[in-house]
């Protein structure tokens, strides 16, 4: 069964075209998104070498460089895929992006932080001891549910600007977006070797 026609099959038997086109466009977008981030997490190797004068500029600093620059690009695309599917008016347009901006600045802080955790695990995993172990999974959860709360936090200031619909659609967006993130993040990382 194709994408149209279940939806089609979901609603009432007819869908609007500009329904299924935006639909489309997401599901478009994130299969651009998730592709970004599944290229850039396989690169094994920097985009760019450091320039001549960089003489000092370590592998990994580079490749920092790198991780750093493609989390930007996955922003950007997210916010397109945002826009792309928010029926937002002009006015509530000009309230969104502005508390969307501080959002994404909290969702950061998060994620720099599950960032430095991969990155000690990437040190540590391949003999990593029971107690390591213990403190990952229980800290890599812990992202989950600071990101619940973020969310929780955010419902009444979005609901202030754009209607509670559109407040819940949003939320929708941005939690399917993270679990596919979440998910090409999570399928790079190796296993723990009991």
């Amino acid at each position: 069964m194709s994408f149209t026609s279940s939806v089609q099959s979901a609603g009432s038997g007819k869908v609007s075209q500009k329904y299924v086109r935006k639909n489309i466009s997401f599901a478009s977008c994130l299969t651009t998104l998730v592709l970004a981030v599944a290229t850039s997490l396989a690169a094994q190797q920097p985009t760019r070498p450091p320039a001549a004068g960089d003489k000092n500029v370590t592998p990994e600093q580079v490749n920092e460089a790198n991780i750093q620059l493609m989390r930007q690009d996955i922003r950007a695309q997210r916010k397109k895929i945002v826009a792309a599917n928010m029926p937002l008016t002009e006015d509530e347009a000009t309230k969104f992006w502005p508390l969307y901006d501080r959002y994404i600045g909290e969702t950061i802080k998060v994620n720099d932080a599950r960032f430095a955790l991969i990155k000690e695990y990437a040190q540590n995993y391949s003999n990593i001891t029971d107690a390591q172990a213990d403190s990952f999974i229980k800290r890599w959860i812990q992202f989950d549910a600071d990101n619940t709360q973020l969310r929780l936090k955010y419902i009444p200031e979005f609901e202030k600007v754009i209607s509670h619909k559109k407040t819940a659609m949003f939320f929708q967006i941005d939690r399917r977006l993270s679990m596919m993130i979440e998910l090409q993040l999570a399928s790079e990382v190796p296993l723990v070797k009991p």
